[in-house]
Formats: structure tokens, sequence, C-alpha cells
């Protein structure tokens, strides 16, 4: 047994003299302490980043030999004094909680109660105090938060340390760069008092769609302080995407950039806004000057921008919409979500709680506007008084990872395929990022090996796994105060609770669809373009008090410790590299396509957890004669240039028929379970 440990660690690796330190003083740790605890020895004392990933991942699977999918072992476990410092525990403590589940338990049974404090504890800022906290008189589907205040949550971005940095940035080629905080609320008035002059009113609706950058944030902030609505746009989209967007939510103006700066290249963005017959568009120079041609209607934004730094922000109705974001249904149209000034609240409240964002931490986490992440990135670092990070090139370059250490980041927020890519590279063989205190993964499933060695990366800290979308900002999550396993999840969000229920819609506890037990502040009220409760609460079944649970459609997997694993989606909505989009839009549009005569496009998890891949099973036409390698390059095609560049077909499978029930409905789960046993050899 020795000489196979000492064997096996000199491959991954290690010298003879290190493979025999590490294999003696294992061995004298697991005689008298537990898997765990032997564990939390090993990375506390012979594991270093600097060590090839082969090692921690060997270590790993031999101290936790005894456990398997189901019953998977802590990577890193926090000790007293790490949970005494946390923003959890210290308000578990102020409340006079000793215990988790308790403290969870009181938080959405006295909803009103804890939301209280945390608006207290976030040091919201009020125009007009609330009321109360949640009026219910319209009904559980549509509660009424901070009822009777008048608030406008872009000064609760501002109430701290003028001096200190909002964001820390840097261009793809240039240094780091600093915005202190009274530098971006001095372009935030600019936006607003510039907005104002060109006669924008309160509730207009004003897109941007345009890269993360200093600019971006200071205009989504200044949209909300004169009373505006910001529509989200990500600028990955093609025009006729854009077109739908903004003809949902009519918008009257567009924020952009002439083009997106990407490895030296420009990439063409006002071409495309153009190109969806986009309103009055403001137009930002990606470098120093506009070298391009705007439409006679259009503005510079040199043109638009007023030096005027001094604005009152518009005070609002909690309720009053914020932002317009979008997120695609089971049908070809995305769907509408505006959120009030308490969903920014809700975010705040989920990174405080669970991501422990602290004040002068810095957070980073690449994304956009266009995307929900980009507005809780905003909200979650300027009212919990720390820094945003901005890189704005691609994450997934050696420039960014050298951005996050001498950025010096605190809280490193990824998507999961991300951190696979930087895996497969070796991407964090070099960097320092002994300065980060965590990280954050959504979006999409995990692989457990890669977040291992994402753990292993920073000298094992925390991945925090947080669910949601953004109908709900986040609904489950992992906390700083629980052992952490790499693609769980151990608690439901603060604040609210959820419960599984089968196909018969009863309650399961251990495998079922999430129900989420309303109300929570963070949930969606209404929809522009659909009819909310039918989406929502419709044929649900019902909590123990006689409400209707709120329907999420995911499928999750109650673990025998409590905590929670995600097994995908209920309905034919899929997640692919972090894109939420329908299986019906997908498959209306490869189907223009002649020679396919029908299609099925579905979400299949590889065998050992991770991204979803994108499988297209595809009934040719009659008389066409295709193989599947042209064909899948023609329909990659279709979807790069008409819904998204990051959409990837994983494969393409040519089938004489497609399986379909009795009312014609497409049997996706059929097609699901055929690719898995058929290229996995087993269910997963």
């Amino acid at each position: 047994m020795a000489t196979s440990i000492v064997e096996q660690l000199m491959q991954a690796g290690l010298s003879s003299s290190q493979a025999d330190a590490f294999w003696q003083k294992i061995t004298d740790w697991q005689a008298t302490l537990s898997p765990t605890q032997c564990w939390q020895r090993i990375t506390h004392e012979l594991l270093t980043p600097q060590l090839n990933f082969r090692i921690h991942k060997y270590l790993y699977d031999l101290i936790y030999a005894d456990s398997d999918f189901d019953h998977p072992g802590p990577a890193w476990i926090p000790d007293q004094d790490y949970i005494n410092d946390t923003n959890l525990a210290k308000l578990m403590q102020t409340l006079n909680f000793n215990d988790y589940a308790a403290f969870h338990r009181w938080s959405y049974q006295h909803y009103s109660d804890f939301w209280q404090y945390m608006v207290n504890t976030l040091g919201i800022v009020f125009k007009q105090p609330y009321q109360s906290v949640c009026d219910l008189n319209q009904g559980i589907e549509k509660p009424q938060w901070l009822a009777g205040s008048r608030l406008n949550i872009v000064d609760s971005c501002f109430k701290h340390n003028a001096d200190k940095p909002a964001i820390i940035y840097q261009t793809e080629d240039g240094e780091i760069e600093q915005l202190r905080l009274y530098e971006l609320k001095d372009r935030v008035a600019q936006v607003a008092n510039s907005l104002v002059a060109q006669g924008f009113k309160k509730h207009d609706v004003i897109a941007i769609i345009m890269p993360m950058t200093i600019e971006a944030i200071a205009i989504y902030l200044g949209i909300i302080s004169m009373g505006g609505t910001v529509m989200s746009i990500a600028e990955s989209y093609a025009a006729e995407e854009i077109a739908t967007r903004l003809h949902i939510g009519n918008a009257k103006a567009v924020f952009t950039q002439d083009f997106i700066l990407r490895k030296h290249k420009q990439l063409p963005l006002y071409a495309r806004i153009t190109q969806a017959n986009a309103p009055l568009t403001i137009v930002l120079p990606s470098l120093t000057d506009l070298n391009i041609r705007l439409r006679q209607s259009d503005l510079a934004w040199n043109d638009f921008l007023l030096p005027n730094n001094s604005f009152t922000s518009v005070d609002c109705q909690p309720s009053d919409h914020i932002n317009i974001l979008f997120s695609s249904g089971t049908t070809g149209q995305p769907k509408a979500i505006p959120w009030d000034h308490t969903c920014a609240i809700k975010c705040a409240s989920d990174s405080y709680l669970h991501q422990n964002i602290q004040p002068d931490d810095v957070v980073a986490w690449p994304t956009s506007l266009g995307w929900m992440m980009g507005p809780w990135l905003v909200f979650s670092a300027l009212i919990n008084q720390a820094s945003i990070a901005l890189f704005y090139g691609a994450p997934t370059d050696h420039a960014f990872v050298n951005f996050v250490e001498h950025a010096k980041v605190n809280m490193l927020g990824v998507v999961p395929s991300m951190v696979k890519h930087w895996r497969e590279h070796n991407m964090l063989a070099e960097v320092d990022w002994s300065n980060i205190k965590s990280f954050s993964t959504t979006a999409e499933p995990s692989n457990p090996d890669d977040m291992l060695y994402l753990m292993a990366s920073a000298n094992y800290r925390p991945v925090i796994e947080y669910c949601g979308g953004t109908e709900v900002v986040g609904y489950l999550t992992s906390t700083h105060i629980h052992n952490n396993i790499p693609s769980t999840f151990s608690t439901p969000a603060l604040g609210l609770n959820i419960v599984l229920f089968d196909e018969n819609g009863e309650l399961n506890s251990h495998q079922g669809e999430v129900g989420i037990i309303p109300p929570s502040m963070g949930l969606s009220t209404e929809l522009l373009n659909r009819n909310h409760h039918k989406e929502y609460y419709a044929d649900m079944p019902m909590t123990p008090g006689g409400f209707s649970l709120r329907r999420h459609g995911d499928y999750l997997q109650r673990l025998d410790n409590g905590y929670y694993r995600a097994l995908g989606r209920t309905d034919d909505t899929m997640k692919i590299a972090g894109i939420k989009i329908s299986s019906i839009k997908i498959e209306r549009l490869l189907s223009q396509l002649t020679v396919v005569h029908e299609c099925a496009a579905i979400a299949v998890p590889p065998p050992d957890g991770g991204p979803l891949h994108l499988v297209i099973y595809a009934v040719l036409a009659e008389n066409s004669h295709y193989d599947q390698a042209n064909l899948k390059a023609e329909l990659q095609t279709l979807v790069k240039q008409h819904l998204n560049p990051l959409l990837k077909i994983y494969e393409v499978k040519l089938i004489k028929e497609l399986p379909r029930t009795a009312t014609n409905k497409i049997m996706r789960r059929v097609l699901r379970d055929n690719f898995r046993e058929t290229h996995y050899g087993r269910e997963n």
C-alpha cells in the first residue's frame, strides 16, 4: 500500500523524498483523524498551488476513497475563527442564533423581520421610510415590499467613503487604473443630467448594449438615478435578437459602442444596432475617438455628455422598474422580466450573507449588463462598500488571470466552462491568487474536479455555488460557514425556502422539481409580455399553508447530508455556456435549413458533471444526403449568426423520425436518455 501511494505521488510530480514525507504524515493523520479532518490537515500543511493538480486530485480521492457521487467529501472546511468572522455568523450572533438551520427557518417564516434586518444591515437609503416591510393585500403573488417608502437604490451605492476605489479596471493592453467612488458618482450625475436635457423622463426605457466598462456602469446607474428603466441586452446578440428585445421593451434610446475590442480586433457593434433599426443611439468610442459615420438621428458620446456633475436622484416607489432583463421561456420569444429597487436589495443581501462580501473587498465577475450577474455585481459590490474589478478583455486569456492577481481580487465569480478552459490549458500554474478569499459560480452546472482545481489554485478557498435566475435572483447557494463540497449547494438562500415534488405533485424529500415558497424579496411579480401567474403559479402544488408554490423549472437531488445537487431543467429551456435558451427557438432556426425536415435540441450533462452539451437530433429532408460533420458545420453557422456566437453544438445525430407523444409533442427526455445510454454507457 505504502509503495503504491508513494509511486502514485511520484508519478504525479513529487520527488522520492517528498512522496515519502507526504505518505508518512498522511498515514499518521489517517490513524487518528476522520477523512474530513485528515483532508483539512493535508490542505493546510502539504498542498500548495504550485504543486501539480494531479497530486491534489490523487490525495482527495485517496482520503475520500469510501465516498461516492451521492456521498461526496468536503474540499474546504472552515474553522471556528473563520466562521466567527463571516457576515453570516455575525448576523446570527446579533439575533441570538447558534444553529444555522434554525436561523434559516426563521428567515423565511418571519420574512418581514428578516428583510427588515437586512435593509438595516445593508444601510439602504430611503427618502421616505416604509410603513410595512411586506404588504400582502394584493395576494401572495404580488407582495408590496417596503410599502409606503420612497427611495432610489442608486443612493445606497454611494453612501460610504467617497475616496475609496469604486472600480479597478484594465484594458487588454493597458495598466491597472482606479475610479474613485466620488468620480463614479460624478459620472452618474453627468449621465442623468444629460438624459434629462435630451427630454427623457421618469419610467422611460433606455437600452444598454455594450461590454462591461466604467462607462457602462455609469450609464446604468445614471438611467436609474433619473428615474428611468434600463433595458439590458447582451452585446453578443445578433441584430434580429436585439431588434426583438428593443421592440418588446419599447426602448426609447440605446447606449452602445462603435466596436468591441478583442485581441486587437475591432468587432462591429454599432453596425448591428443599426441593423436592428434601433431608436436614438448614443455611441461611445471603443478607443479614443469614433471612427465610424453615425446615422443622422444618433449622437456621439462626447456630444451627449454634459459637464454638470450635480444631480439629486429621482424618488421612486420600491416597485418602480429599474431594469428589464430577458430570459428565454419554452416558446420562441424571450420573457421580459422587470427588476425593481428591491431586486437590488436582494442582490446585496445574498452577496453579504452567502458570498460574504465585506467593505474594501475587490470583487470580479466577468459578465455584462445583458446578463443578470452584471447588475448583480454592481449592486452587490457598491452597496456592500466593495470595489468592482473589470477586465476589458476575454476571461479565457492569460491577461485576465494575471489581472486577478495584480488587482488583488478577493472574490472571483466564474462560469464553469471558463474554469474548464483554465484547467485544460494549465493557466493558473504560475499566478499568485493568495488574495482570493472565495470564488462563486453560477450560470451552468459545474464539474467537481474543475471546482477542486479552482480551490487548489488559491490555496483552498471555498467555491460558493449560486443558483437562481433573472426571475428570482438567487434561491440556492453555498455559505462560508458550511463545509464546501465541490458542485453542491448547502442551503436554500436565506429569506426563502424550497420543496421538491415529483411529477404527480407529491412532495419528495430526495429528488424532484423545485418549488419556491413565496413570498421573498427578489421574486418577480410581473412579466412585460407573458402572463406571470400562468408562467410561475398555475397548476403548481400547494404549500402546507394553502398557497401555490412558485415554479422555477430546476430539477434537484437532495443528498443524505442535506446538500443539493442540480440535475438539470424540467421544461424545454436549457442553459448552454451560461446562456439560457429554449429548445424551440433553436429548433425553429435550424429547421430553416432546407436539408433539415425537423430537428430536436437537447441539453445533456457529461457523465462526470459540468457544463451541459448541446446535442441536435435531425431528420433530413427527403433525398438529402448530408453527413453529420457537414450538417453540424452548417447548423453551427446558423446558431452563431442568428442566436449567439457563444452557443456551441456538441454533436449532431441523424435520426429517421423524432419520438413524439400522442399529442405530437417531441419527447426530448427520450432523446436525452438515448444519448446518455449510447454515448456514456449508463444513466447520469
